[in-house]
């Protein structure tokens, strides 16, 4: 729990209707380091879900590596893509055997899990290390967890637009961040939607340049009023 906490903030959002809005702080930012083609935070784990991640990186990539295998082979197996909370379910069964023996510790991460299926359409769930999940319309994980969800409280609807959700979020990580100037390379953002022509979902991480135009978008804090 304590590596959760320390980890770069997460948040995710829902509207029925529209889709789910991911986005996160990336703690790994250098400029030696390449990130064009690296995800630090986020994961597609199948056509139709995608993870984000709070915690320990190489706990992270073991549970990733469970969760496509265990889509892949419900796919194979039945023609289908695996429905998200069975999926979830799966996963947090894994998370849990490991606090039930002396010899293994928990895995130290939480997830955001955005996912849509045909049976209950789009849904957002989040687990912890004890294996225990949740459905939610909104929700955060990682550093300053609690400021983000007092914010979430005030501030999400169900029947904001793609564009207010994706505003939203990224006001929550600046105020996890504690700043008013958000950097792109700091942020990872995405969104799963269902694509109009096909009627399947659609993940869209967003490019550097899209994140930055979004924060040319956000509304700015207001002048203080005894300048002098």
């Amino acid at each position: 729990m304590e590596a959760i906490s320390h980890a770069g903030a997460a948040v995710g959002l829902l509207s029925s209707k529209v889709g789910i809005v991911l986005a996160a702080e990336k703690k790994l930012s250098t400029k030696l380091l390449d990130s064009t083609p690296y995800a630090e935070k986020m994961s597609k784990v199948d056509d139709h879900i995608t993870a984000v991640v709070a915690g320990i990186t190489s706990d992270a990539n073991t549970l990733i590596g469970f969760l496509r295998r265990v889509a892949q082979n419900h796919l194979i197996t039945y023609g289908e893509p695996i429905p998200v909370e069975q999926l979830v379910q799966r996963v947090c069964d894994q998370k849990q055997s490991y606090t039930q023996s002396g010899g293994l510790r928990p895995f130290g991460v939480s997830f955001l899990y955005a996912g849509w299926d045909m049976h209950r359409g789009f849904q957002l769930y989040q687990s912890d290390p004890s294996g225990n999940y949740y459905g939610w319309h909104a929700t955060a994980i990682g550093a300053n967890n609690q400021n983000a969800t007092t914010m979430l409280k005030t501030d999400y609807k169900d029947d904001m637009s793609l564009h207010e959700m994706l505003i939203l979020a990224m006001r929550v990580i600046a105020k996890t961040m504690d700043t008013q100037n958000l950097d792109p390379k700091k942020v990872e953002v995405g969104c799963l939607v269902l694509n109009k022509d096909t009627g399947k979902p659609e993940w869209h991480a967003l490019t550097e340049a899209e994140v930055t135009k979004l924060i040319s978008l956000m509304p700015q804090p207001s002048a203080s009023s005894d300048d002098s």
